[in-house]
């Protein structure tokens, strides 16, 4: 396989290996290549999230979104994709711990194959991931 066929997506610190293909995934609490630990978010971008099953695939699918506010105080909302490109319906927030929320969502009936954007606001930290359709 080439490299160049290879396609890496990166975001608020994380590197998601797209389309399955093996590419390793690094998030902010890895080592560089030089063993030391890598510097933390900076404040304001500390939140993360994670969202199951990834990738998804059917439309209407339900979707698991969890993670922790990384120093914000509560999970305040959640968007899903891009402004009037919204890629989730019926957004609930079952439990806005900071140490550890979980939403859930439906995908949206319109949704088709490829990768959009999850944000979680968690009232002055952010976070983001990307979510994966083969529908």
């Amino acid at each position: 396989m080439k490299k160049s066929s290879i396609i890496a997506i990166v975001a608020a610190g994380l590197t998601v290996g797209a389309l399955g293909m093996g590419v390793p995934s690094a998030s902010a609490g890895d080592r560089n290549d030089k063993g030391a630990a890598a510097p933390k978010p900076p404040k304001g971008a500390r939140a993360v999230v994670q969202v199951s099953p990834n990738p998804t695939t059917e439309r209407g699918q339900e979707v698991t979104i969890t993670g922790h506010c990384g120093g914000g105080p509560r999970l305040k909302a959640i968007i899903a994709g891009l402004p009037g490109k919204s890629i989730m319906e019926d957004i609930r927030i079952i439990d806005d711990n900071p140490k550890g929320f979980v939403a859930k969502a439906r995908l949206k009936s319109t949704i088709g194959n490829g990768v959009g954007p999850i944000f979680v606001d968690c009232d002055g930290e952010m976070g983001v991931t990307l979510l994966v359709t083969h529908v």
